[in-house]
């Protein structure tokens, strides 16, 4: 098994998106450009989804535009989320207006987004699991096309805040159906932060994708997801999601009055890591930095 980690900065995107307050694309290209100097392997820079539904995500060809000069081959690879082929489509314009070096554009990746929770996909996306699988085969196989790596998200893999608790084979149903449409990674999302030790161990043995192809995103609402994270190491895990600053938090899982806590800090993440024996390429000083500067992003500027 590799002893190396792989770090995914999400905070960019999903760290900000609830965020009521405006924040200036400015100071979204300067936190993308703090994590790509931290190490971190991957940055989830921002979502091509209409700015009707999410408004803090609304610049996303901004942001990138204001970070094209830069990213160059050692950057970290540079994500985005696609909820549909217009989504892809607007990621692909991107592409072909910048590239990182001669061989690729400035993204990377592009991700679509389901959940093991009839509900709550009908809540957050508009359409059932089966519809969702369905739409996603067009935008895998384009982005396949243009050479993208595609990751696929299970939300609520351990619980959901509109059905409760999910149980794991309906978690590897909706993980193996995206694998069968070519996701190249699945992620799968402990959206409301419910997991524990256990209950990851049970969803990672139900799971039928290889061990390779995971990724863990977790939420730290109830300050579980460190036992979570070595647990998922000990099974054999090498991918997860992490926001700098431990930004973010599922808007079903808080209120306006007391918001969720967000997704696990990458700080916490990769000590951790280090912490279980093995490796990642993250800068901690610069981590820092840049986790100081996305809690400072939260209420807008």
């Amino acid at each position: 098994m590799p002893d190396r980690v792989r770090i995914t900065d999400v905070s960019p995107r999903d760290g900000l998106q609830n965020e009521s307050g405006v924040i200036p694309t400015s100071r979204k290209v300067h936190l993308v450009r703090m994590l790509a100097a931290s190490g971190v392997d991957e940055i989830e820079v921002s979502s091509f989804v209409s700015a009707r539904w999410v408004p803090q995500l609304g610049d996303a060809a901004g942001v990138f535009a204001g970070i094209a000069a830069e990213a160059g081959a050692g950057w970290p690879v540079l994500s985005a989320l696609v909820p549909n082929e217009k989504g892809l489509d607007a990621a692909l314009e991107v592409n072909s207006r910048w590239r990182r070096d001669p061989s690729g554009g400035l993204i990377g990746k592009v991700s679509v987004f389901t959940a093991a929770s009839e509900t709550f996909a009908r809540k957050n996306i508009n359409a059932g699991i089966a519809e969702s699988i369905e739409r996603f085969g067009p935008v895998v196989r384009r982005a396949h096309e243009a050479g993208l790596l595609v990751r696929g998200y299970v939300s609520c893999a351990i619980a959901c805040p509109f059905e409760g608790p999910v149980g794991p084979a309906r978690v590897a149903d909706v993980a193996l159906r995206l694998a069968d449409i070519g996701v190249d990674e699945v992620d799968l999302g402990d959206t409301i932060g419910a997991g524990e030790p256990a209950s990851v161990r049970r969803m990672l043995e139900a799971v039928g994708v290889p061990v390779e192809r995971l990724t863990l995103h977790l939420h730290d609402t109830f300050g579980r997801a460190a036992g979570c994270v070595r647990e998922a190491l000990g099974f054999g895990v090498r991918s997860f999601d992490g926001a700098a600053g431990g930004l973010g938090g599922c808007p079903y899982a808080g209120t306006a009055e007391k918001p969720a806590p967000g997704n696990i800090a990458t700080e916490t993440l990769v000590g951790v890591v280090r912490e279980s024996g093995l490796a990642c390429g993250v800068d901690d000083e610069a981590l820092a930095r840049a986790g100081v500067f996305a809690a400072s992003l939260r209420g807008g500027p």
